[in-house]
């Protein structure tokens, strides 16, 4: 089958036979469309499976993909793309994620593409150019249109030219351990859901409330993101942000007290989504703040953000000299948590030779950064000669 056929799978038993046949592969192909606007859990649309010479459209509203599993959990290596969302719906329909990842996102940032789109991917590696306009289309709706088939065929029909591509200058460069190193690390960040008692802290305007404020806040958002994922709605469609803020900034202990509050209305109120909320309030008003303290924080980030910001741009212009996504190598949050002696990424593997370790020597005054001739900011060994002080002139006079 050419890389421009597929077969459509909406029948138990053919997507028996393609699993049966997927399992023979050292590698497979996948990805997937799904929608979420209207649930809190991704509702799966279609799955674009590709391996050996076949390549097939399975349609999850038509057939359940659960049998997957089996797929997933056996020895091929999946080979996708930016596989972050798609791994979350796997292990939301199948109760498990490819026990073998390789993503191409990943991996095309260390051969210097940064956070490249999968037809940024093709364009660069393959020289294959993908239209999108279907990516935004209603992927629920059936019959799926031909131009919404042919652009899911495309998201898998080049991985594996993609895959081999990659591989061939990863092992070149000397990188493909790491790149190997990092889509485990995706894999196993594990995909099981959001904590609830960590939803409050999406919320943007929770850095402006009191202590006492925030516990509220994390306990009402909690009770959202349960009730939510309960009746896999949208959070927003249980309780606005704005109803969240005014809940912690003035909690209200009566129902009449409740329906004044911004973003609440009556008939939630006087129901039992009012009445579990002011019990929730009640609770959550003795709480310890959500924020753990830290010892002279202020002074603490104060102190850290000149080291912080020379770092960043150091590490920027270092990851590119050596054409690597400088997005693989550390965050800010990193950066400060590695300069406070903190649990960071650059304490370990790959991250620690390239870069931890010439920022130790930096921070510790063993080494210094220059502007290289105009070619940006090199680091090396500090000379501590000071550079002599120019002196002070003279006030000048004027006659009198």
């Amino acid at each position: 089958m050419s890389p421009h056929e597929y077969d459509y799978i909406d029948d138990a038993d053919a997507l028996d036979q393609v699993l049966q046949s997927a399992l023979t592969a050292e590698r497979y192909a996948l990805d997937t469309e799904f929608h979420r606007e209207r649930s809190y859990y991704p509702r799966a649309a279609l799955v674009q499976l590709a391996w050996h010479d076949r390549l097939v459209l399975i349609d999850p509203l038509a057939v359940s993909i659960e049998p997957m599993a089996r797929l997933l959990d056996g020895p091929g290596v999946a080979v996708m793309h930016a596989a972050g969302q798609d791994l979350e719906l796997l292990q939301h329909v199948c109760a498990t994620i490819p026990a073998t990842l390789f993503d191409t996102q990943i991996a095309a940032g260390f051969v210097g593409m940064k956070t490249p789109s999968l037809a940024a991917v093709h364009d660069k590696l393959l020289g294959i150019r993908l239209g999108k306009q279907d990516r935004l289309t209603d992927w629920l709706h059936r019959p799926l249109a031909e131009a919404q088939l042919e652009y899911a065929r495309r998201d898998v029909a080049y991985l594996f030219q993609i895959h081999d591509e990659l591989l061939s200058q990863l092992e070149a460069r000397g990188r493909l351990d790491w790149a190997r190193a990092e889509c485990e690390a995706l894999r196993a960040r594990g995909f099981s859901g959001r904590d609830p008692d960590q939803a409050w802290q999406r919320l943007k305007e929770t850095r402006h409330l009191g202590a006492r404020a925030r516990g509220v806040a994390q306990a009402v958002a909690a009770w959202r993101e349960r009730r939510a994922a309960e009746t896999d709605q949208p959070v927003r469609f249980i309780l606005s942000e704005l109803a969240i803020v005014a809940l912690a900034q003035k909690p209200p202990s009566t129902k009449e007290e409740l329906r004044r509050v911004r973003g609440i209305d009556e008939r939630f109120a006087n129901g039992r989504h009012g009445e579990a909320l002011l019990e929730v309030i009640r609770e959550a008003k003795d709480r310890p703040d959500p924020v753990p303290k830290r010892v002279d924080k202020r002074s603490d980030a104060r102190q850290l953000r000149p080291a912080a910001t020379l770092v960043s741009a150091w590490l920027a212009h270092h990851a590119s000299s050596i054409d690597l996504d400088p997005a693989l190598l550390a965050t800010r949050s990193d950066i400060e948590a590695f300069l406070r002696g903190d649990e960071s990424p650059l304490n370990e593997g790959w991250r620690a030779e390239l870069a931890g370790e010439p920022i130790r020597r930096l921070v510790a005054g063993e080494a210094a950064l220059a502007f290289d001739d105009g070619n940006g900011l090199l680091l090396e060994e500090r000379s501590h000669v000071p550079i002599r002080k120019q002196p002070a002139q003279p006030p000048s006079t004027r006659p009198g």
